[in-house]
């Protein structure tokens, strides 16, 4: 299946890129999202008449992006979760946790947007969690993990 990207996708290519993909990516993720559109002659014309709109669209997330990555570059964040004595969790710390704490210290992050890739935490601690808040924008954060008293 042949697309024109509407917008930059984190290895699949640039805005205005004609991409090949397998169909099932396509119909159930790119073109529902508004991402793509499927590689037609009508669908060019339309694309070329919305470059300058497509661009500067591009532009401003990229930039509200990066604004966002420079007020949460080193922040701390603190959550607290129950502990046995030796530190393990009952449980874990995963992104939906960091969010909430995030929303509770007036931090804009979304769950979606926390990339944990060695998974959830599962002791107590610090731990350097990555942001991702546009393909191309990044941010570190510090966790640090508190047992709650009970």
């Amino acid at each position: 299946m042949e697309l024109i990207l509407l917008e930059k996708v984190k290895n699949l290519g640039d805005l205005g890129d004609t991409v090949k993909v397998k169909s099932g990516y396509g119909r159930n993720f790119l073109l529902p999202q508004g991402k793509a559109l499927p590689a037609t002659t009508a669908n060019r014309k339309v694309f070329e008449e919305r470059k300058a709109e497509l661009l500067k669209k591009a532009q401003d997330s990229l930039s509200a992006a990066r604004m966002r990555a420079e007020k949460l570059t080193g922040a701390v964040i603190r959550v607290k979760a129950l502990a046995a004595e030796e530190g393990k969790l009952y449980g874990s710390v995963g992104p939906n946790e960091i969010a909430r704490a995030a929303a509770a210290q007036n931090l804009d992050l979304r769950k979606s947007e926390i990339d944990m890739p060695e998974g959830a935490i599962r002791l107590i601690g610090t731990y350097t969690v990555v942001a991702r808040l546009h393909t191309e924008v990044e941010a570190n954060l510090t966790v640090v993990v508190e047992e709650e008293k009970a």
